[in-house]
C-alpha cells in the first residue's frame, strides 16, 4: 500500500467514498491542509469506533505530511419490516396474561395492540452484522484513500510544472547576468580612462589595468552563479525522484536564497540588483508553491 516514490504529491486534497446496500448508507470522507507533519484525526460513528487505530495505521503507510481529517457515517438500513421484528413469546404471554385479567375484571377493555408495542421487550432491533458492516467500511477507506492520493498527486504535478517553470527562468537570470559581466568590465575600463582623460591626469598602463582588475574581482560573482545552478540541478533531481521531498525543496530555497542575496551584496550596476531581485522574486514563488507539497 505504499505510495509511488516518482510522484510529487500536494497536501491539498478530498475525497468522498459512498455505499448504499442491505446493511445501509455508509459514506467517508477525507480532507486534508498544509501542516509540518502527519496529523490524522477522526470523526467516526459509534458503530466505527473501533477502526480508528487501524485506519491511523493505514494513514501513515500512505501519507507523509498534512493535516488529514477522515470523517464517516453510518445510516443503518431502517424501518418496521427489516429493523425491528415481534418477540413473539413475550407477545403471547402478554396476551394470555391479558384474558385471565379480562375474565377476573369484566370491564377492563381487551388489549390494544399499539399499547401492546410499547412495553418494553414487545419489539427487539436487529442490530446489523458488525462484521459486515467494518469490512464494507475497510473496503470502502481503500477506496477513498485512492481517490484521496489520486487528487494530491494531480495538484503535485501542477505544482512540479510550476516550480521547474520557475527553474528554468532562475537559469535564464543566470544566463544574462554571464553575458552582462564582460561588458560591465569593458564599460568600467571605458569610464575610467575618460574621466582619467577629463582630469588630465596620467597613469600607467599597468595601473589602469591593475584597477580594472580590481573591480572585476569586486564584480566577480561567477562562484554564486555556479552555486545557483548547482542548487537548481539539485531540485531536478529532488523532484524527478518523488516522494516527501517537500522539507528538502525547503532547505534548497533557503541555499537558493542566499546566492541570490550574495548577488545582490556585490552588485555595482542596476542591472544588477535588478537580476539579484528577479531572482528572489523565483525563489518567493517557489518556496510559496512548496509550502503544499509533502
Amino acid at each position: 500500500m505504499s505510495q509511488a516514490t516518482s510522484a510529487i504529491h500536494s497536501m491539498t486534497a478530498f475525497a468522498r467514498a459512498e455505499s448504499r446496500d442491505a446493511l445501509g448508507l455508509l459514506a467517508l470522507e477525507i480532507r486534508s491542509v498544509n501542516s509540518r507533519h502527519l496529523e490524522p484525526g477522526f470523526r467516526l460513528p459509534d458503530a466505527l469506533r473501533e477502526r480508528e487505530f487501524a485506519w491511523r495505521d493505514v494513514l501513515r503507510q500512505r501519507i507523509a505530511r498534512g493535516k488529514v481529517e477522515l470523517s464517516a457515517r453510518y445510516e443503518p438500513a431502517g424501518g418496521l419490516s427489516d429493523g425491528v421484528e415481534l418477540n413473539h413469546e413475550l407477545v403471547r404471554q402478554l396476551l394470555a396474561a391479558s384474558g385471565e385479567i379480562e375474565q377476573l375484571a369484566r370491564h377492563v377493555g381487551p388489549l390494544n395492540p399499539v399499547e401492546l408495542m410499547r412495553i418494553p421487550g414487545v419489539l427487539k432491533t436487529r442490530e446489523p452484522d458488525q462484521a459486515a458492516v467494518l469490512a464494507r467500511a475497510d473496503a470502502l477507506l481503500v477506496r477513498a484513500l485512492d481517490d484521496f492520493l489520486a487528487m494530491r498527486a494531480r495538484e503535485g504535478a501542477v505544482l512540479r510544472g510550476l516550480i521547474e517553470e520557475r527553474l528554468d527562468a532562475i537559469c535564464a537570470e543566470v544566463d544574462k547576468v554571464r553575458e552582462r559581466l564582460p561588458g560591465i568590465i569593458r564599460h568600467f575600463r571605458e569610464k575610467l580612462l575618460a574621466r582619467l582623460a577629463e582630469l588630465r591626469a596620467e597613469l600607467a598602463p599597468e595601473r589602469v589595468e591593475q584597477e580594472v582588475v580590481l573591480f572585476a574581482q569586486k564584480l566577480d560573482v561567477a562562484e554564486e552563479l555556479d552555486r545557483l545552478l548547482a542548487h537548481v540541478a539539485e531540485i531536478r533531481r529532488v523532484l524527478a525522484g518523488g516522494g516527501a521531498v517537500g522539507r528538502r525543496l525547503d532547505f534548497l530555497m533557503q541555499e537558493l536564497n542566499r546566492e541570490a542575496n550574495t548577488l545582490g551584496s556585490k552588485a555595482v550596476t542596476a542591472d544588477s540588483s535588478w537580476s539579484s531581485v528577479a531572482l528572489k522574486v523565483l525563489i518567493e514563488q517557489m518556496r510559496e508553491q512548496i509550502q503544499n507539497i509533502e
